[in-house]
């Protein structure tokens, strides 16, 4: 048996509905940024964080607008992998029976 562990995804608002009714998946990318800026997927795989990183991504936000932020249940760490930056993802993608609102229209912040 393998310990998992709860991770998080941060996501402009725009995909709410779509995470909500398919999970996540970096192949319906498109009706918004990615966090970093990106207009396709960076890697084919979901980027998610620790919860004492996702203030970080809060202030990285380059969507253009709010975003929201997810928990992600279940998350084999072992199967993580690194993008070259330091910044994780899972390269498969996220049921929405794993993923759950958390907190929602975070505002861009000022500093970064």
């Amino acid at each position: 048996m393998f310990d998992t562990s709860t991770f998080f995804h941060i996501s402009s608002v725009l995909n709410r509905r779509s995470i909500t009714q398919h999970g996540l998946d970096w192949t319906r990318m498109g009706a918004a940024q990615g966090i970093a800026g990106s207009s396709r997927p960076e890697v084919e795989g979901i980027f998610v964080c620790r919860d004492e990183e996702t203030e970080f991504f809060f202030q990285i936000n380059n969507t253009g607008g709010p975003v929201d932020l997810w928990s992600v249940d279940g998350v084999d760490e072992g199967l993580l992998l690194d993008n070259g930056n330091g910044f994780v993802y899972l390269p498969d993608r996220i049921p929405a029976t794993r993923v759950r609102l958390v907190r929602s229209n975070v505002p861009p912040q000022p500093g970064f």
